[in-house]
C-alpha cells in the first residue's frame, strides 16, 4: 500500500531557537516576554566576553531590554557600572546607555553605587561621562536629596565641556536642579557663555535656553 508522501516542511524556529544572529530587539522582546532560551543574565554576564563578536551581541540585547524593561536589569546594576569603564567601547556604551535607564527606576539601587560612578566619570570615556551625567541627573529627578552630593559634577561637567557638548549638558542638568545646587549650576553656565572663545551661535542658543541676554566678555 502506498504510503502518503510525508510533509517534509519544518516549521519556523520558535522564539527561543532563533540562532545566535537574530536582532537584539527580538531577543529582547523574548527575554522580557519570558520566552527566550537565555535570560538577561545571561547577556549581562558575556559583557565581559573577551570575544567581540559575543561581547557585541550582548551589548546590543542589554540595550534593547533597557529600553524596554529596565526593571530585569535591577540586580545587575553593579556590574554594569563596572563595565562603564570597561576597555571594549561598545562595553561602555551600553552600561552608559543602560544606567540612566536603571536609575529612572531604581534610583536608590544605583545610589548605593554613587561613589563609584563619580570617580568614573573623571576617567570615562566621552560616551562614558554622557551616559554618567544622565544617570547622575535621573537621580536628582527622583529625589533632591543627591543634588548636593553630584553639584561638584555638574559643575565641573560644564566647565570641562566642549562647545556643542555644552549646550546638551545645559539642557539636560538645570532642569533637574532646584535652589542652591541649580544657583551654582547656572552661574558656572553663565561663564562659559560669557567666554569669547565659546563661538557665538552656541553661545546664544544656551542664553536662549537658560533665558538670559548674551554678554561677551572683552578679548
Amino acid at each position: 500500500m502506498n504510503q502518503k508522501p510525508e510533509e517534509n516542511a519544518k516549521p519556523e524556529p520558535g522564539a527561543s531557537q532563533r540562532p545566535p544572529g537574530a536582532g537584539a530587539a527580538a531577543l529582547a522582546s523574548e527575554i522580557v516576554a519570558g520566552t527566550a532560551a537565555l535570560g538577561v543574565d545571561h547577556y549581562v554576564r558575556a559583557l565581559q566576553d573577551p570575544r567581540e563578536s559575543l561581547f557585541t551581541q550582548a551589548a546590543r540585547v542589554v540595550e534593547e531590554v533597557a529600553n524596554l524593561k529596565p526593571e530585569l536589569l535591577a540586580p545587575h546594576i553593579e556590574r554594569l557600572c563596572a563595565q562603564v569603564l570597561s576597555e571594549h567601547a561598545r562595553v561602555a556604551q551600553c552600561a552608559a546607555h543602560a544606567l540612566p535607564h536603571l536609575a529612572r527606576v531604581a534610583p536608590a539601587k544605583v545610589a548605593k553605587h554613587l561613589k563609584t560612578l563619580q570617580a568614573a566619570f573623571a576617567t570615562g570615556s566621552d560616551v562614558a561621562k554622557d551616559g554618567l551625567l544622565r544617570t547622575f541627573v535621573a537621580l536628582c529627578l527622583a529625589s533632591v536629596i543627591y543634588q548636593k552630593r553630584l553639584i561638584e559634577i555638574f559643575e565641573q561637567a560644564l566647565r570641562e565641556a566642549d562647545a556643542k557638548t555644552l549646550q546638551r549638558w545645559v539642557e539636560v542638568i538645570l532642569p533637574a536642579l532646584k535652589g542652591e545646587p541649580y544657583a551654582q549650576a547656572r552661574a558656572v553656565a553663565e561663564q562659559r557663555i560669557a567666554d569669547p572663545e565659546l563661538p557665538r551661535p552656541i553661545a546664544q542658543r544656551i542664553a536662549d535656553v537658560m533665558g538670559v541676554k548674551l554678554r561677551i566678555a572683552s578679548r
